[in-house]
């Protein structure tokens, strides 16, 4: 009897070291310090639209998406283009050429250059956030003492290449429709649809009618938002680095008015478009109906980012994020439908090694498949789309091969 009690102690204290190893693993997973891309967001405003002060508002308010470093700067709005004698097409395109300009003549690339190296008052320059984002030592990068050594100039390079040359600025040209005006429409048209069924007989049609006729009622509450966004990323390389280094860098306890001059006259950063995408956000009616217009479009606005940063992500490669393993057993990652995760997605596993450089590489060691049983709703409010479910996991699980990956490692979406 002894030694069976003391087998069952010994088994609950095994079970009871495992959970919370698997819970400190599951916390330690979620603090994972890896190196994110950088986002700095931007909205065309238009002042004859309505609601255009709320819009502005909520999109100045939302959140930058969680899986980016916030690199945003002062300003948050480009002016919208008005000409009428322009056609529609025309006028998408004088907007996108519009938006250009002002991010060259406000020396947006410029400004993000100052806050990756948080330039002072004075015009000094330092490694603080780069040090802080990118889990370097501080003192290893110091410029002064970088330049002198070859490790030095390699953990600059490795800086440069993993957080600064991943720098991006979206510009959304958002177009809101009030579904109630899409739902007076369509109940017009289903209206007279029902009258001329019923005035021949055809009362089948004439019920079918009336049903899509509720239906438009009920989906006619909220907001629809289209939004073209462009994506533009910041031009660093070796040439543009070895021109800061050399001819800009001062810091403010050894500093060099000849060098702040030199940075504050030239022309030299620049911003290069990728590409533009288009998407849709829409809201669930039902769930919302008591909420306010100002409430509806704050919550459309945030929708339409994070569906717009998704579809710019599979359609461009660069922009594609890095995103830790949550855990490896189930094999999952904080990731789902705002990241526009959809069954058959694959994603490579990426272990991060220091080459002999002291440079970061990324090397493949597999590649999983999203388990469309399991993809995560994490949309914004996703909770007060549908019921409450407290079984809900805030993951997305995974298929792949099993005991050989684990919570820390980074996935990268390669389909």
């Amino acid at each position: 009897m002894k030694k069976t009690c003391l087998i069952l102690a010994i088994l609950t204290y095994a079970n009871f070291t495992t959970s919370l190893m698997a819970q400190d693993s599951q916390e330690e997973t979620t603090q994972v310090k890896y190196r994110r891309s950088s986002l700095y967001t931007l909205m065309v405003t238009d002042n004859e639209r309505e609601h255009n002060e709320i819009i502005q508002q909520s999109f100045v308010d939302s959140p930058i998406p969680d899986k980016f470093n916030n690199h945003t700067i002062v300003s948050r709005t480009v002016p919208k283009k008005y000409d009428e004698t322009l056609s529609k097409v025309e006028l998408r395109e004088a907007q996108k050429e519009a938006i250009s300009e002002y991010l060259n003549t406000n020396d947006i690339a410029k400004s993000m250059v100052s806050k990756w190296f948080n330039r002072s008052e004075k015009g000094g320059f330092n490694m603080d956030l780069i040090s802080e984002r990118g889990s370097y030592n501080a003192t290893e990068l110091d410029v002064t003492i970088a330049k002198s050594n070859k490790r030095g100039l390699s953990l600059l390079a490795d800086a440069g290449e993993e957080l600064i040359k991943n720098t991006f600025v979206v510009v959304n040209d958002f177009k809101y429709t009030n579904k109630e005006e899409i739902a007076k429409k369509a109940n017009k048209w289903l209206s007279a649809v029902s009258s001329a069924a019923s005035s021949v007989g055809a009362d089948g049609l004439s019920l079918a009618a009336e049903a899509t006729t509720a239906v438009a009622d009920v989906a006619g509450k909220g907001y629809v938002i289209k939004t073209r966004s462009y994506l533009y990323k910041l031009v660093w390389n070796e040439e543009v680095a070895a021109i800061f280094y050399n001819d800009f860098w001062t810091d403010d306890v050894n500093f060099d008015e000849a060098k702040k001059i030199a940075f504050d006259a030239t022309d030299i950063f620049k911003l290069e478009l990728i590409g533009s995408e288009v998407a849709w956000a829409d809201l669930q009616s039902s769930s919302f109906s008591k909420k306010t217009d100002e409430e509806l479009i704050a919550v459309a606005t945030v929708k339409s980012v994070d569906a717009v940063v998704a579809k710019l992500q599979k359609k461009y490669e660069v922009f594609r994020t890095k995103t830790p393993l949550y855990s490896g057993d189930p094999l999952s990652a904080q990731i789902g439908l705002k990241e526009g995760l959809e069954k058959g997605d694959k994603y490579e596993v990426l272990e991060q090694v220091i080459n002999k450089e002291g440079k970061t590489v990324y090397e493949r060691v597999g590649v999983i498949k999203v388990d469309k049983s399991q993809i995560w709703d994490n949309r914004y409010m996703a909770s007060e789309d549908e019921e409450s479910n407290d079984d809900v996991k805030e993951y997305t699980a995974f298929k792949g091969s099993k005991n050989k990956y684990y919570s820390g490692m980074l996935i990268r979406q390669i389909n």
